[in-house]
């Protein structure tokens, strides 16, 4: 039954995974960590495959191995994150927006410390 709730979890993660790569403003590698951590509890062979993809794999295992974000995934992170805060100054204004750009500034500058 365990296993079935780490599977459940990790095709979810998998779908939210698909559609953060589509979508512009919402995190893609994240949930496929996600899917992967559940993956490995739930059906190694499943969290192998992850690994094993050419596009998504190198990020898993350099997550994995030195908690390493690339570059590039940094800086996409980084203005997303920007235009997000600035859409939702536009949109909401106080106090939401200050909420927001608050959390969104802690998030940065963890993602700015973490190596590549």
């Amino acid at each position: 039954m365990l296993r079935s709730l780490w599977m459940a979890a990790g095709l979810v993660m998998v779908v939210l995974g698909i559609i953060g790569l589509i979508l512009p403003m919402m995190p893609g590698v994240v949930f496929f960590i996600g899917a992967a951590f559940c993956f490995a509890r739930g059906n190694p062979a499943w969290e192998q495959r992850l690994l094993a993809d050419r596009r998504i794999g190198p990020h898993l295992i350099a997550w994995r191995s030195r908690g390493a974000i690339s570059a590039q995934g940094k800086r996409a992170a980084l203005i997303m994150m920007a235009i997000a805060a600035a859409l939702t100054w536009w949109r909401l204004g106080w106090p939401w927006a200050a909420v927001s750009s608050a959390v969104l500034v802690v998030v940065a500058l963890w993602i700015a410390t973490r190596p590549e």
